[in-house]
């Protein structure tokens, strides 16, 4: 179970995982030893699954993302999402309420390979409907 110094933690870590934990212990007024203990601890229980390299927007590629939501047939919910796991282009899929089921986020390098995902989407065998909205910019990025 996290508590708040738990929390402390990840937040310093999503901000500069590359800190020391020395560095770490010293923002959070707390011995080295206990945040590398917290840190061990939250790695052998799966809350922290690894670590990343966020590049800088003229380091990558730049990539047309496209919200996708679906409404599907209830009893096929969990075959449609394994089916989603398949494609790479899919970065997050979320169960919501209201008339669509599921949204997800895809990334491609061009708009025409969106395309193609959509028509495969709208293909699943039990996917109902789908509306898909192209993103023209990110104004909060917490990520």
């Amino acid at each position: 179970m996290k508590d708040t110094l738990d929390r402390k933690i990840i937040a310093a870590l999503q901000a500069n995982a590359r800190q020391s934990t020395a560095q770490i212990a010293k923002s959070l007024g707390v011995a080295r030893t206990t945040v590398h203990e917290r840190i061990a601890r939250m790695e052998a229980a799966g809350t922290i699954r690894g670590y990343t390299v966020k590049l800088g927007a003229e380091e990558m590629a730049p990539l047309v993302q496209v919200i996708v939501l679906l409404s599907v047939q209830q009893p096929e919910t969990s075959r449609i999402i394994k089916r989603l796991e398949a494609y790479p282009e899919i970065k997050l899929c979320l169960s919501v309420n209201g008339e669509f089921d599921l949204m997800l986020s895809a990334e491609a390098p061009r708009l025409e390979d969106l395309d193609v995902l959509t028509d495969e989407l709208a293909a699943i065998a039990g996917v109902n409907r789908t509306k898909t909205h192209v993103v023209f910019g990110r104004r909060i990025d917490r990520h």
